[in-house]
């Protein structure tokens, strides 16, 4: 019977710890487009082809998604990016902007 329970109890918490995420990641879809992120990148075929962005949820983190929102000019620094022009620092964007938009980066990955 408790087994039975915490099964149930855990099964009802990731159901909803999914349905936020799926929330964020949409959220995310729409920072990306309000901030006209396709002018420079694009995501199945879709914008810019000389910033793909279809498989970056598996190559970079949370936190250098989020690095590469906040700080591009160090990002691009660190990395010896040769892309120009450089991207710009999303520095305006709400803390809550930046983590949709990051949730929605690390989303995008390759099947």
């Amino acid at each position: 019977m408790i087994r039975t329970l915490v099964v149930c109890a855990l099964t009802l918490a990731s159901t909803a710890v999914y349905a936020q995420d799926a929330a964020l990641v949409k959220k995310g879809e729409a920072v990306y487009g309000a901030q006209k992120c396709m002018v420079c990148h694009s995501i199945a075929g879709k914008g810019n082809q000389k910033g793909p962005l279809d498989d970056v949820g598996s190559k970079l983190s949370a936190d250098e998604i989020h690095q590469w929102i906040v700080a591009a000019p160090e990002m691009a620094a660190k990395t010896k990016s040769t892309r120009k022009p450089v991207m710009r620092a999303y520095t305006a964007l709400s803390k809550e902007d930046v983590q949709a938009l990051v949730a929605y980066m690390q989303s995008l990955k390759k099947s």
